[in-house]
């Protein structure tokens, strides 16, 4: 019977793109794990999709002026393809916002209900009173009291990775406006935590204290020894799955309840699509469960996640929880907010076919045990030198001279070289390594296969034989192209697009790891190969120089004079420019749009005509002391219709410190219709 493998991967937020740093420390090692274990034959369900219920969404939402909906529509369609265009294999991606990820998340709410196992709670929250709403603890600033970093969530710590509760927080404000919150009752449902300890004592620390990463480990135990508390299931937040109750109005599942529970979601939609049965997968001894993760969401996946499924019953524990520490870019932390980050979509349309070279060099720098560093010099070193001097070289040499010499087809050779137990030493290594989760050992092990290749071609001189020693030119290649095959089979977990052109290229199958392992043989004397093509190309320094130095804009985008100002748009030309028009206008009538709390509908003279505008500045002017106003306009806007009302242009505004928006005006009264540029 074949063991089930159930790999996870953590869900991605979709309020922006996937950056290097999520792929080498989660997407691309769970690939290669995925990829490994279907290889050795295993019944794989590699499952992930988008988490669209997280607060950077409705924050993200909110700065853009948009819908939360419209955020995660656009962002699940750039991860879903960006995660297709590197090759990551996944069985299932799917997102959070389905109905079936609803009412399973809400199913296992209710089954926990039933039981008995949450606690209803009175509680006093962070309340933000111009807003008129509870504060998620996302929507919590202030100064962290562990590493003094005033940045830092109500549930996090990005700076220094300790995880927080809001008041814990110094000087806490709210995300919102920037006021200081109140504190205001609430109910919510807890799951307490600290009945579980003995069960996360006996699972993790004595069951898994040899066989789990230090990092890993350390972090749970750190958990545990500190005690652990209740913690509240729901929130009161009108975005994400609804708490399936009677007296819930208004609130929904924690995001960190419903999103795991989205691998379990998944998995049903994977299941129903192939005929497969996802309890095999979630609620049987005969499954594996591995959850691929960054080591910020260690005490989720291994403390409240667990918890949930042990009060729920029916569920497995995970086998393994490989985390991998954080990915830094050329010295400095990635930040999406501070943009500084190589993204996975953009580095697909700047370096086309080129996706097997991010794999690689993120995975020889993968971030297993400590942090670690990219830097685009070292990318370029490791595509120059090692991707095509070392494997692109060495393959390239045996086909071209296998064509050269003998048609294209397979030299006779002796099946029993000595040589060619390098191809079963190499698959048992990677074979080792990646079973405990050992990256780069694995990928280092694979290239130097293809070191030794490269140097038994240079003992051999098969270009110089080939006149004396025709019989032993033919061996020498004859082993090269069995070196060749096996890097083909063997680099595929790693490097799938290669994998792919080179077995098309010596016109054979890929066969499991175990075949791999075992034969000394796996292209035969006599066998056509097809033509040859490079792998790899270099990757000249101009090519480079593009990429730091938009880093370096980046940077000094950075170094603002206002750090509240938004990043400058995307640049325009002079006769863009010209188009603009821009001309002086008072305001002659104001009155508010019915049902529309926002809009003004303004009767604006603009010197040229007398003019209709929809504006939404209700909530910073009323309609009287607007009347008689001279203000500046975009007179050669397109004309658009807003709640039936055709609006013709646009006023300019800016907004002060204190959120409430202020006209542009001429510093003195001058005639309507002036032109302004």
């Amino acid at each position: 019977m074949q063991k089930k493998k159930m790999i996870t991967a953590a869900l991605p937020y979709a309020n922006g793109p996937v950056h290097i740093g999520h792929l080498a420390g989660v997407y691309i090692p769970a690939d290669v794990y995925a990829r490994f274990q279907r290889r050795l034959g295993s019944d794989v369900a590699f499952i992930c999709g988008s988490d669209e219920h997280g607060i950077p969404i409705t924050i993200r939402a909110k700065k853009e002026g948009v819908t939360p909906q419209d955020i995660v529509d656009k962002y699940h369609s750039i991860i879903k393809k960006s995660f297709e265009d590197l090759g990551i294999s996944f069985d299932e991606y799917s997102r959070t916002s389905s109905e079936n990820h609803k009412k399973t998340s809400q199913d296992f709410f209710l089954k926990m209900y039933e039981k008995g196992k949450f606690t209803e709670e009175i509680s006093e929250q962070y309340y933000d009173e111009q807003a008129g709403e509870f504060l998620a603890d996302r929507y919590i600033v202030g100064t962290c009291p562990n590493c003094g970093n005033d940045g830092a969530y109500g549930d996090q710590c990005e700076k220094c990775g300790t995880t927080l509760s809001p008041s814990e927080l110094i000087n806490p404000k709210s995300a919102l406006s920037g006021n200081i919150p109140i504190l205001k009752e609430t109910k919510n449902w807890y799951l307490p935590l600290n009945e579980y300890e003995n069960f996360l004592n006996e699972w993790i620390i004595e069951g898994h204290k040899d066989d789990w990463k230090p990092n890993v480990y350390g972090q749970v135990k750190s958990w545990l020894n500190d005690g652990l508390k209740p913690r509240a299931m729901t929130r009161d937040l009108n975005w994400g799955v609804q708490v399936p109750l009677p007296d819930a109005e208004g609130k929904v599942l924690y995001v960190w309840f419903d999103a795991p529970i989205g691998y379990i979601s998944f998995t049903k939609e994977w299941a129903e699509k192939n005929g497969k049965n996802w309890k095999d997968y979630w609620q049987s001894n005969d499954s594996d469960l591995i959850h691929f993760i960054g080591k910020d969401n260690i005490v989720f996946h291994c403390i409240i996640f667990p918890a949930m499924m042990k009060a729920h019953g029916d569920y497995i524990m995970p086998t393994n929880v490989p985390a991998f520490e954080f990915l830094n870019l050329e010295n400095d932390k990635i930040s999406t907010s501070r943009n500084w980050a190589v993204w996975a979509h953009e580095y697909v349309e700047e370096f086309p076919g080129q996706q097997d070279v991010l794999r690689y060099a993120l995975l020889s720098s993968a971030p297993e045990t400590k942090d670690n560093n990219f830097t685009w010099k070292d990318f370029q070193t490791k595509n120059n030198s090692e991707l095509v001097g070392i494997f692109g070289n060495f393959i390239n040499r045996v086909a071209v001279l296998v064509h050269k010499y003998y048609d294209g087809v397979i030299p006779t050779g002796n099946e029993n070289a000595e040589e060619l137990s390098e191809i079963s030493k190499t698959a048992k290594e990677i074979n080792e390594y990646l079973s405990k989760y050992e990256f780069r050992n694995a990928l280092s092990a694979l290239m130097n296969l293809a070191r030794f290749g490269n140097q038994y071609l240079q003992t051999e001189e098969p270009w110089k034989t080939i006149k004396d020693q025709p019989e032993k030119a033919a061996n020498s290649l004859f082993v090269g192209a069995q070196i060749a095959v096996g890097l083909a089979q063997l680099c595929e977990p790693f490097m799938p697009f290669s994998s792919e052109k080179l077995l098309n290229m010596f016109n054979t199958e890929k066969i499991s790891w175990q075949e791999v392992e075992n034969a000394k043989v796996l292209v035969k004397t006599g066998h056509q190969i097809n033509e040859s093509s490079l792998l790899f190309s270099k990757i000249e320094d101009e090519t480079i120089d593009f990429q730091i130095q938009k880093l370096e804009n980046t940077k000094q985008s950075n170094a603002k004079t206002n750090p509240k100002a938004n990043p400058m748009k995307e640049e325009i030309t002079f006769d863009d420019f010209t188009k603009i028009d821009l001309r002086t206008a008072t305001i002659l009538e104001a009155e508010k749009v019915e049902k529309a709390d926002k809009l003004l509908k303004l009767k604006v003279d603009t010197g040229v005509d007398v003019r209709t505008v929809v504006s939404g500045i209700a909530e910073s002017f009323t309609p009287e002391e607007i009347i008689g106003k001279q203000v500046m306009i975009l007179l050669n806007l397109a004309p658009r219709k807003i709640r039936g009302i055709e609006s013709q242009g646009m006023l300019l505004l800016t907004t002060k410190p204190d959120g409430k928006l202020s006209f542009v005006t001429p510093d003195e009264t001058v005639e309507n219709g002036i032109e302004i540029g």
